[in-house]
This record gives C-alpha cells, sequence and structure tokens, in this order.
C-alpha cells in the first residue's frame, strides 16, 4: 500500500513515467543483437556462411532504420554528439578497409571489413540509444538466451539425436576429428567434471569465455538485487543463473577463461579496496602494493608456468599455439608497418589462407593472439590503434569504477555494482588476447567499442538532467531530499 508524506521539503508523489511500446521493442531488438553477436557461430552454424552474412545484412537495415529516424527527430533538441565518438576504433576500422589497396586477400579484406564495418555500426548504435543500466540489462538477457540455449542444445543432442553432430547438420563418411563437431554429445556423461562441452557456439573455448563474462554480468545484477532488497524470489533467480554459468564455466575446461577469470577476480579485488579510499595518498600507496604484486605473481606465473599448464592440461605449446604463432611472426614480417591486408577472421576457404596453417584437419582462421593477429593484418600500425583502443577502455572504464558519481558538490553518493561490469570485462578481453583473437573481431569488438563509446558520451551513471535512473540505490528509509538529483525519478 503506497504512503504519502506531508513533510514540507518532500516532493509532491508522482506515478512513475512508462516505457513506451516503441522503446520496449527498441530494448528487445538490442538484446537480439547482442544475442546473434555473442553467438555469432551458432547463427554461422546453423545458417552457413550465406545464411550468416544475410542475417548481418538484415540487423545492419534494422538498425538504421531505427536510428536514422530517430537522429533526424532529435535534431536542435540533442544532436549526435559526433566529437565524442570512439575515434580511434574509427580509425581502426578506416586502416582496415583501406588496406584492400594494398591487401594480399583484397577479396578477404572487402567481405570482412563489411562484417567489422557492421559491428562497429551495432556498437556505435546500443551505446547511443540505451542507458547503462539498459545496456547491462540486454547483456544480461543475451547472456542468459546463449547459456540456457546451450544447455538445452547440448542435452538435446545427448538424449535424442545420440551421436555427435557436424555444423549445418551435414553428414559425413566415416568418423571425423572430433575438432569438426559443433556438440559432441557428452553432457551426460559425466554432468558435474566430464568431458568439455561446446554449446551452440561450438567451440569450449568461446562457450568458457562466455560464461565468464555472463558471471562478471549476473554477479554485477545480483549486487544491485540486494542492494535494492529485492524479493527472495528475484535473488534465487539471480543465484540459479550464477550457478548454470559457473558450471558451463567448468565444463568448457578451458585454460583462457579461467586466466581471464583470476585477472579479472584480481581488478576487482583492486577496485574494491580503491572504492574504500579517502585520500590521494591512501589510492598511491593501493596502486603502489598492487602492481608490485601483479609483477610478483606474473613473474611467478612465468616461472611456473610448466606446472601450471599442466594442472589445466595444456602442453608447453599451449595446444599447438606455438607452431601458429611462428607461421604467422614469418608471414607479418614481409610488412611490418601496414600489414598484408585486413581480414578478420580469415576466411578459411580463400586461397590465401586454405590449407596455410591447419590444426586437427582444419584451416586455422585466426592467430590465436589478438596482437600478432593485428600485426600480420595492419602492421605496426593497426597494433598501435588496438593498444590506444583498449588503453581508452581501461583508463575510462577504471575510473568509470572506482570514482564515486559525482556531478555537484554532493561527494558520498553510494557506488553501483554496475560500473565494475566495464572494466572486468575489458580485462577478461585482454588476458583472452594473449591466447585468442577475439577481442579484435566479431562480439569482442562489438564489446570493446560499445564500452568505450558510451563512456565518451556519458561517462556517469546516473544525473538528474539526463533522465537515467541506472542502478541507483534506492533510499533505504527516511523521505528523499528534494537537492538529491541521484533519487530523480527516470524518464
Amino acid at each position: 500500500m503506497a504512503h504519502r508524506t506531508r513533510h514540507p521539503v518532500a516532493p509532491a508523489p508522482r506515478a512513475p513515467r512508462r516505457e513506451s511500446t516503441a522503446h520496449l521493442a527498441l530494448r528487445a531488438y538490442a538484446t537480439f543483437m547482442l544475442f546473434s553477436a555473442l553467438a555469432y557461430s551458432w547463427w554461422y552454424n546453423l545458417l552457413g556462411a550465406v545464411g550468416a552474412a544475410a542475417l548481418i545484412a538484415a540487423c545492419v537495415l534494422g538498425t538504421l532504420g531505427i536510428w536514422i529516424p530517430h537522429l533526424a527527430r532529435r535534431r536542435g533538441r540533442r544532436a549526435y554528439p559526433w566529437r565524442r565518438l570512439p575515434w580511434v576504433a574509427l580509425a581502426y576500422v578506416a586502416l582496415a578497409l583501406a588496406s584492400t589497396a594494398w591487401s594480399a586477400w583484397p577479396l578477404a579484406t572487402v567481405g570482412t571489413g563489411a562484417v567489422m564495418v557492421a559491428f562497429t555500426l551495432q556498437a556505435l548504435f546500443l551505446a547511443d540509444m540505451l542507458t547503462w543500466g539498459e545496456i547491462i540489462r540486454a547483456l544480461e538477457v543475451a547472456l542468459r538466451w546463449v547459456l540456457g540455449a546451450s544447455l538445452a542444445f547440448e542435452a538435446w543432442v545427448a538424449l535424442f539425436v545420440g551421436h555427435p553432430i557436424l555444423p549445418n547438420f551435414f553428414a559425413t563418411e566415416g568418423t571425423p576429428d572430433p575438432h569438426w563437431y559443433w556438440v559432441r554429445g557428452n553432457l551426460f556423461d559425466d554432468w558435474l567434471v566430464g568431458d568439455r562441452i561446446q554449446g551452440i557456439v561450438g567451440n569450449a573455448n568461446l562457450i568458457g569465455m562466455l560464461a565468464l563474462l555472463a558471471l562478471i554480468v549476473f554477479g554485477a545484477r545480483l549486487r544491485l538485487a540486494i542492494l535494492d532488497r529485492a524479493s527472495a524470489e528475484t535473488l534465487v533467480f539471480h543465484g540459479l543463473w550464477i550457478a548454470l554459468a559457473l558450471w558451463m564455466l567448468a565444463r568448457a575446461g578451458s585454460a583462457t577463461a579461467l586466466a581471464a577469470g583470476a585477472v579479472a577476480a584480481g581488478v576487482l579485488l583492486v577496485a574494491l579496496v580503491m572504492r574504500r579510499q579517502r585520500t590521494a595518498r591512501g589510492r598511491t600507496r593501493v596502486y603502489a602494493a598492487f602492481t608490485a604484486l601483479a609483477v610478483a605473481l606474473a613473474a611467478a606465473a612465468w616461472a611456473l608456468r610448466g606446472p601450471v599448464l599442466d594442472a589445466l592440461g595444456r602442453d608447453g605449446g599451449l595446444t599447438g599455439r606455438d607452431a601458429i604463432w611462428s607461421a604467422v611472426w614469418e608471414r607479418a614480417a614481409t610488412h611490418p608497418v601496414v600489414g598484408n591486408g585486413f581480414s578478420s577472421p580469415w576466411v578459411p576457404w580463400h586461397p590465401a589462407f586454405a590449407g596455410w596453417i591447419v590444426d586437427h584437419d582444419i584451416t586455422v582462421f585466426q592467430a590465436h593472439n589478438m596482437w600478432l593477429d593485428a600485426f600480420l593484418q595492419l602492421g605496426a600500425l593497426g597494433v598501435v590503434l588496438v593498444a590506444s583502443v583498449y588503453g581508452s577502455a581501461l583508463w575510462r572504464a577504471w575510473f568509470f569504477a572506482v570514482d564515486r558519481p559525482r556531478w555537484d558538490a554532493h561527494a558520498e553518493r553510494a557506488y553501483s555494482p554496475l560500473t565494475l561490469v566495464p572494466i572486468l570485462v575489458v580485462w577478461a578481453l585482454l588476458t583472452q588476447g594473449l591466447t585468442e583473437s577475439n577481442p579484435v573481431m566479431l562480439w569482442g569488438w562489438l564489446v570493446v567499442v560499445m564500452f568505450v563509446a558510451k563512456l565518451k558520451v556519458s561517462p556517469v551513471l546516473t544525473h538528474p538532467d539526463s533522465g537515467a535512473d541506472i542502478g541507483r540505490r534506492r533510499p533505504r528509509r527516511g523521505v528523499p531530499r528534494v537537492a538529491e538529483p541521484a533519487v530523480t525519478p527516470a524518464s
């Protein structure tokens, strides 16, 4: 039952504004876009290369159909902040397209360049059209779809199909290498600690990384629900999704995802300690202490890399990656300044890549290292641009996480758990980039560009003039003060 206070300084009560049907549809479309990006290989394995390309084209047309009229309507009231675009990321995309002029594989450059433009466009669209809370919420729902669909798909193959299946449900004579399989049907072999599962994305390392991203997002949402004193049913619901993400991370058996999770946990610890510091001297001490600890841990990990890799079930060559890196470096060194031409991912049926590097009878389509891949394709200039993109993301996301929300003299506003998501995700992607190229292509590129764009346009989580009511903590007791912008109702 609602109550109205007669306190003289309390604002007059008003009903919360309802979201329009159009905005609800926008949020649903954004969730579908993020799901399609995160699970792009699902669409590729389901629809084939032509079908996946058609889906990307349809999504681009849908985005432009929504975005262009919106920009036209708000002209004059609030123009698009062109000066705050992620220009370094756009420079990387421009260099990728320009490399068609000197590319050793121009057709592959044009095709994958179009995909890069499409994913970059979607990142800018999501950053512009959604609030911070809506972005995190869309990520949460998209990751639920990925994990839930992966569990259902694995169960369907194990229970009803009864044998592994190949991409596009192709049949083959004989028994192919297990690495060809989309899903191996081994979910119930030993469902707690059994063989690795691959989910709808058809790759254990990828589903492990998506499970880690889900843990980050689900954990932030759970913490927010606790602060908002959500019902027990809501907390249990969040807890079950976190349990599923943990289980899928364990069953994926990805050493890269586990290492990225360890790094994200360390960054989370540092950020939480930094949030408790009240002085610049205190922050300096935290920086010095944790920097020294990080250097010591990195040195210990390098010195003990053999036993660590053995414990993770990996060999000293990181499952053949050393041979891949050697071959890529040899080709990349022939054009060290501007590279051999953009192709991310590599097009496995193009003559330049088909049969070049083969692993388990499969043509490799990435360098398994984001920096080496950028060097191969766009040379030292590309590496500098990628480093600038991720450097900007780290810088902005870090202070977004550890600085209190502030736009006036009031310096005691509560931190939001949602502000931790960008910095943890970016560090996880950087760790993944040591053994995978995903952070500079497809969904990895979309996520980092989306975060950078949003941090530049909206560097605060809640602002009285923005109409945002994102992730703020509700007042626990008493009557909100009129002068408190953080409790301004959302538009």
